[in-house]
């Protein structure tokens, strides 16, 4: 399971952390201008924004998870089971395979506005990427440097939602999301004052009793409060290196330790990636489960002109600085 936050100081920033039980071999991967997207259904796009993300590459075609635009559009597709639903071809729409949205989406849109256009007319399509990668059931989290929206295909139709909060885990529909906030109105990053009854003495005797009843849990539905509940309230300086730890502490509130999640047999779900982008600077920061260390990999020292995909391995190796 995953979950995606948004975050602003002085600068803009979007990410997620990836929880699963294995991991392909995903690379941090830089899609210049000129690099010829090839959808299905759809015309090819030749010319389009740079984009940089975590993908698996595939046949030479970037499958991201997440991902930032040249324009600081931000994208990332969570896994959605049992509610998502993929449609049929419809020959007067849009149709655009799960594995396409992301880059679709990105190469050609500059802000939400463009997005929600754009969307008018999809069909997100039950299209296979091959026989050994049929399409993840994944609902999306769309984010510009001031808003977000949460897109879900289900049995219903296209769902496209105002995302206030800036932030999307798995099940439920998002809707039963934001719903389920409301029976946490009573947290507070105040100590508590005894309202259970006033002929009792009930004092408080810890830091942080204002927030008793968060859940804890791993689940969806509990990460998205306890996400939506940190995000909320975190503060942090404006600086770059403020900012970027404090995202990494906001994703740290919900990441997923090896024991804690069986998948059975001897898998375990763990956060095997966390993901910040900067989506002024297109500066894409991650950690992976086994290195704590930040590692940044900045798109404008590539050649944004290029019409091949450049990727970058991930340092999994944890890095440990002596200091004497």
């Amino acid at each position: 399971m995953c979950t995606a936050i948004t975050y602003n100081t002085e600068n803009h920033y979007f990410g997620r952390n990836l929880d699963l039980e294995y991991s392909y071999k995903e690379t941090v991967t830089i899609t210049p201008r000129n690099y010829e997207f090839k959808f299905r259904k759809v015309k090819e796009v030749n010319k389009h924004y740079a984009i940089i993300g975590m993908a698996y590459i595939a046949n030479d075609y970037p499958l991201y998870y997440d991902a930032i635009n040249e324009k600081g559009l931000g994208m990332a597709g969570l896994n959605f089971p049992e509610n998502a639903d993929y449609k049929q071809i419809e020959t007067d729409k849009d149709n655009i395979a799960p594995f396409e949205f992301i880059p679709w989406v990105l190469s050609q849109c500059s802000n939400l506005e463009e997005v929600k256009k754009l969307l008018k007319n999809i069909n997100i399509a039950q299209i296979n990427f091959s026989e050994d990668l049929p399409a993840s059931p994944l609902h999306w989290i769309i984010s510009d440097k001031e808003n977000s929206i949460t897109v879900e295909s289900v049995k219903d139709g296209l769902k496209i939602y105002d995302n206030p909060v800036g932030v999307l885990t798995n099940n439920p529909t998002f809707d039963i999301h934001m719903f389920n906030l409301n029976n946490y109105m009573n947290l507070s990053i105040e100590q508590p004052v005894n309202n259970f009854s006033k002929k009792l003495n009930l004092k408080t005797y810890s830091r942080g009793m204002g927030a008793i009843g968060m859940p804890g849990d791993l689940s969806s539905a509990s990460r998205f409060v306890k996400a939506t509940f940190t995000k909320m309230n975190s503060i942090s300086g404006d600086s770059e290196e403020e900012s970027v730890s404090q995202f990494f502490h906001i994703l740290g509130s919900v990441e997923q330790q090896r024991g804690c999640v069986h998948m059975g047999e001897d898998k375990y779900e763990i956060t095997i990636y966390s993901s910040c982008c900067n989506m002024d600077k297109g500066i894409y920061y991650y950690k992976t489960y086994d290195n704590s260390q930040i590692t940044g990999i900045d798109m404008y020292k590539e050649n944004l002109d290029g019409n091949e995909l450049i990727s970058y391995e991930l340092i999994k190796k944890q890095a440990v600085l002596m200091q004497n």
